[in-house]
């Protein structure tokens, strides 16, 4: 498979009059035809920022001020206006996060599809399309909602509108930025085998933003894991599942609860992510790890190969080969 997007040393900064703040520094990784790369991390680590930059949908003070986003071998972040609006919909889309606020609310639902469409379809074309991707996505009697208003909708089904908006053109790669958040477990599960079969139809890339472990587990080929704005381990998913090599990857599996458990408690991380003001020297997440030593706090961290298609950004990943708990309490082996 060759590849659809290659981003290589991204970085984004909220730029200010007093000095500029990295909010995401120097991510890289690729998404081949269709491949579904998983990126997932905690509310703040950048992954939203990230597909945000790649499309050109920032606003000030944030801008991408280094890298390149190569989609189909032409930098998207070397394109002019013109260029970029021409590549949104067919080319590359995103599923937002929020419904409420990427909908508009005083334009029905048939208008905000048809307009995606434009000139794809004949005019007397672009009302079934409509009625059909609202179909696809699980909404009941579309013909009925197609002139529906936003506000009349509710929060799953807004979301399952905006993936209809999202996938209206066939696009050649998708950005979902946590697709099914707002769904049941029933429409979410519709929704991602939506996706996939897209992807079997016109093998369309899909980047899959989530915090649901259990989503990346079951749809994903790779996974991308950040922290605080930079990528610090990424592997294929099976090989992330059965042995991961950071302890942040560590800890987020740890969190997850699991059926067999017979403890009572859950293994959260300790701490929260920091401020990007104020960055810890060195690994960035040594103030969490149980494992961190002194040599930890000292100097940039590189992203190393640890086997096939699996890199990390942690100096002991030799040592914590065979762990893939988070210690409860206190430090690690």
């Amino acid at each position: 498979m060759s590849d659809l997007l290659t981003v290589t040393d991204l970085i984004t900064e909220i730029v200010g009059s007093g000095n500029s703040v990295r909010v995401v520094d120097q991510v890289s990784f690729s998404v081949a035809q269709g491949e579904t790369f998983g990126l997932v991390g905690e509310s703040g680590s950048g992954k939203s920022v990230t597909c945000r930059s790649i499309l050109r949908l920032l606003q000030p003070p944030l801008r991408v001020t280094g890298g390149s986003a190569l989609f189909e071998g032409e930098d998207v972040l070397q394109l002019k206006l013109r260029d970029v609006y021409r590549l949104r919909g067919g080319g590359m889309s995103m599923i937002f996060q929020d419904p409420t606020t990427a909908l508009n609310p005083v334009l029905t639902v048939e208008r905000q599809i048809v307009e995606t469409l434009g000139d794809d379809l004949p005019k007397n074309q672009r009302r079934e399309r409509a009625i059909d991707l609202l179909r696809k996505v699980g909404i009941p009697s579309p013909e009925q909602r197609l002139r529906d208003y936003p506000h009349q909708f509710s929060g799953g089904m807004r979301q399952r509108v905006m993936i209809a908006i999202a996938i209206a053109r066939n696009p050649r790669l998708l950005i979902a930025d946590e697709p099914t958040t707002a769904l049941d477990v029933t429409i979410q599960d519709q929704i991602l085998k939506l996706l996939a079969q897209l992807q079997r139809e016109s093998g369309m890339g899909l980047i899959l933003v989530t915090h649901d472990l259990g989503v990346v587990a079951q749809t994903c080929d790779r996974v991308g894991v950040m922290y605080a704005g930079e990528m610090v381990e990424m592997a294929t998913t099976a090989e992330l599942f059965r042995q991961p090599r950071h302890p942040y990857t560590m800890g987020l599996l740890s969190s997850v609860p699991r059926v067999e458990a017979v403890e009572g408690k859950l293994r959260p991380i300790p701490g929260s992510l920091p401020d990007p003001r104020h960055l810890p020297t060195g690994c960035r997440f040594h103030p969490r790890c149980p494992w961190a030593s002194e040599e930890c706090r000292q100097g940039a961290i590189p992203m190393v190969t640890v086997g096939e298609n699996h890199f990390t950004r942690c100096i002991k990943s030799d040592q914590l080969v065979g762990v893939t708990d988070f210690p409860v309490n206190g430090k690690g082996v």
